[in-house]
């Protein structure tokens, strides 16, 4: 049985679709079948490392566009397992010592199983850059929030670049290669993708640091 719990948790990742209906029967249907939030964390690494593959795959593939939708599909298990863990945890009363390591750790592994295999698709160092600089990147944007968290009490969620528009950006990313590639157009737009997600990423850190500062010189009541 699921138990309401306030969308007012500073603890949590605000997210519409916490409360939605499908939410709602999916994380029903996990109870019934005796899965715990640390496997869904589990599970949701191994989605990321598929993505991952699929991208790598679609650089001998003679038709790429298959992979690339299957790597913007496996993208988005990876945000679902993410969802259901949540869910599964608090709301199905499944609790454990280690949830929050488990809630933690695989998200910033499933980041650099999706974001570095991207870079290298393109075959060229920029783009290799550019990758490993979006998976550290997302290490920083958690580390700053974690950071405040423990200063005061309440993490800083805020974009534009945090993770569930990481993944958004990414999946947008494959399916518009899918398209490229089925239409035999010769563009490469991962530079330019993983260029503005790592823009994106840079002003989140300044903004999660810029209000964590602010935070901390404010008179606390």
């Amino acid at each position: 049985m699921l138990v309401p719990v306030s969308e007012n948790d500073l603890t949590r990742r605000p997210l519409k679709s916490r409360g939605t209906a499908w939410a709602g029967y999916f994380s029903r249907r996990m109870l019934a079948l005796g899965l715990r939030p640390n496997a869904v964390s589990v599970i949701g690494i191994g989605f990321a490392a598929l993505a991952g593959l699929a991208m790598v795959f679609t650089g001998p593939a003679e038709t790429a566009w298959p992979l690339w939708l299957a790597a913007a599909f496996l993208v988005q298990l990876r945000l679902f397992c993410n969802l259901m863990d949540g869910l599964l945890a608090v709301e199905g009363g499944l609790k454990s010592p280690t949830g929050e390591l488990f809630n933690e750790l695989p998200d910033r592994m499933e980041d650099a199983l999706i974001l570095v295999p991207l870079g290298y698709v393109s075959g060229t160092d920029w783009p290799v850059a550019l990758g490993w600089a979006a998976a550290c990147g997302a290490i920083a944007t958690a580390y700053i929030r974690a950071v405040g968290a423990g200063l005061t009490g309440s993490h800083d969620f805020r974009g534009p670049m945090a993770k569930p528009h990481r993944m958004a950006a990414v999946t947008a990313l494959c399916v518009l290669l899918a398209a490229l590639d089925a239409l035999k157009l010769n563009f490469d737009p991962i530079p330019w993708g993983l260029g503005l997600i790592n823009l994106g990423i840079a002003i989140t850190c300044v903004r999660r640091i810029g209000r964590l500062a602010r935070n901390l010189h404010s008179p606390r009541s």
